[in-house]
């Protein structure tokens, strides 16, 4: 009930009550450790507030349902802590809380499409909550573990290390789907240490002064002409130990500077390395990166993808051809 004296309108904490909706018990806590202490007392001992106070009790009600704590609001009402510098904090607080929220939001909707196992929904929900930055830590580590310790050449090792991963704020399912094959597949030790294997003929070629592509061709042009010939051979169902899957080897090692008077060794050679840098989850690692950044599907050569599959077909070839 609103009281009227000299100093103007003063309410008790029933009326604070029935003003603000906040329970009696809660305004007062708020005296109690004042927050919002009265102003004054009657002739009973009742707490009474005057319009100051009700403002005040506002503003406290208001920033808890932004969910301020306490000891903070206590700090902005007796002027030790700014307004505005708390509300930029708490609102970073939320954009975090909104993002964690459309992650879990996405995992949710990835379980409820695919029928999720219990084993795999954990797994998910815990690589999906993790921050960019612990992200991008399991990728650091991943080329640190394919390169560390070896000469590698330092544009295209660089280039490899600036790689990021940026899952989006609000993912859809098909990038959580994608973010959660993506860290399984650089934490497999298998799949880490093929890489390293990569790495390694990498070292050992720089070494040994010698590329990595082709001899006497160059390496774009040449995987686009296997990629067409490779590929439509692959596309029409022809056997690579066939004679005419050897035939389209020899025209091919041909291109590579390989003739029919060069010992057959070459061929094996060709293709050995052509094998060292073909690799199926190689390949699986950079589509699903494309999905988790948002990026267009990467082609391989010619345009065909996959592309290990092609190239794959003229290794076989390559060896049938050799053995003669």
């Amino acid at each position: 009930m609103e009281r009227v004296n000299g100093d103007g309108a003063v309410f008790t904490i029933g009326d604070l009550a029935r003003r603000t909706g906040l329970p009696v018990k809660t305004i007062r806590y708020y005296a109690d450790i004042g927050v919002v202490p009265p102003t004054a007392r009657s002739s009973g001992g009742y707490r009474l507030y005057d319009a100051a106070a009700v403002a005040r009790l506002d503003l406290v009600r208001t920033l808890r349902e932004l969910d301020v704590d306490l000891a903070s609001i206590r700090r902005v009402l007796d002027r030790e802590l700014d307004l505005a510098e708390l509300a930029a904090v708490h609102a970073d607080a939320l954009d975090a809380q909104i993002r964690i929220l459309r992650t879990q939001r996405a995992v949710l909707r990835t379980v409820a499409d695919r029928g999720t196992e219990l084993e795999e929904l954990s797994l998910m929900h815990r690589l999906a909550r993790l921050s960019a930055a612990e992200r991008q830590r399991i990728i650091d580590d991943y080329w640190a573990s394919a390169f560390d310790g070896l000469d590698i050449d330092p544009v295209f090792a660089e280039r490899m290390r600036c790689v990021r991963v940026e899952l989006p704020d609000d993912p859809s399912p098909e990038q959580v789907d994608a973010w959660v094959e993506l860290a399984e597949l650089v934490a497999d030790p298998g799949h880490r240490a093929r890489v390293r294997q990569m790495a390694q003929a990498h070292h050992d070629a720089r070494a040994a002064g010698e590329g990595m592509a082709p001899p006497d061709a160059d390496a774009s042009a040449f995987a686009a002409l296997v990629a067409e010939r490779a590929g439509a051979a692959l596309d029409a169902g022809i056997d690579p130990a066939s004679a005419q899957g050897r035939a389209i080897a020899d025209e091919l090692a041909a291109e590579a500077g390989i003739t029919g008077d060069d010992p057959l060794d070459r061929r094996e050679a060709l293709a050995d390395r052509i094998a060292m840098g073909t690799d199926a989850r190689v390949e699986r690692f950079w589509h699903l990166l494309a999905i988790v950044n948002g990026w267009p599907a990467p082609e391989g050569a010619g345009g065909r993808t996959p592309a290990v599959p092609t190239m794959e077909w003229f290794i076989a070839a390559l060896r049938a051809s050799a053995r003669g």
